[in-house]
């Protein structure tokens, strides 16, 4: 049986299998702040910068930032200085779980400044960036989840009138006291 080689990579990064790489023009260092200053179990870990090798191919000033690897909740995420090429859409987002209104409205708060008023509909929003986040209760996948229910239905019914999720008033149409 062939030996595993060591990596001299941090641990962290070994238990994670998947890393999502997040692409942006020229904003991965702002964004990547942004994101670790959003939320309290984050860290900046590692920052790429391009070198001469390949500048006919990415374009990119050596020594300008190509990779900031960074850390939130557990969570290691690859953002990418790759150009104008590739821009977000609704098609992949980030659900932030949360226990209470006030991690609700905190979360809400922090990643829809600056980004599109538009986008913002039943807890999902777009940041000043153009990535999609979903700012919910944990709860919500039980308030809305049974579509024969008609608890559930009162709860949808809600909670698709609403772009910040109102925890009370979704929790209060699932148990039919609204």
């Amino acid at each position: 049986m062939p030996r595993r080689r060591q990596s001299k990579e941090p641990a962290m990064q070994l238990a994670q299998k998947i890393t999502p790489c997040l692409w942006f023009s020229d904003q991965a260092e702002e964004a990547a702040a942004f994101y670790t200053g959003i939320f309290k179990n984050s860290r900046i870990l590692r920052t790429t910068r391009y070198g001469k090798e390949g500048f006919e191919v990415h374009r990119r000033p050596e020594g300008s930032v190509m990779l900031v690897e960074f850390e939130i909740e557990g969570q290691v995420f690859t953002a990418l200085n790759g150009g104008p090429v590739f821009q977000f859409n609704e098609a992949v987002s980030f659900q932030v779980l949360c226990e209470n209104q006030q991690e609700v409205d905190f979360y809400w708060a922090h990643l829809a400044a600056g980004g599109d008023e538009q986008a913002q509909q039943c807890g999902w929003l777009k940041d000043r960036f153009g990535l999609s986040w979903q700012v919910i209760p944990r709860a919500l996948p039980e308030w809305v989840g049974d579509p024969g229910s008609d608890r559930c239905q009162r709860a949808m019914r809600a909670m698709l009138q609403m772009k910040k999720i109102d925890m009370d008033t979704v929790y209060h149409a699932y148990h039919g006291s609204a």
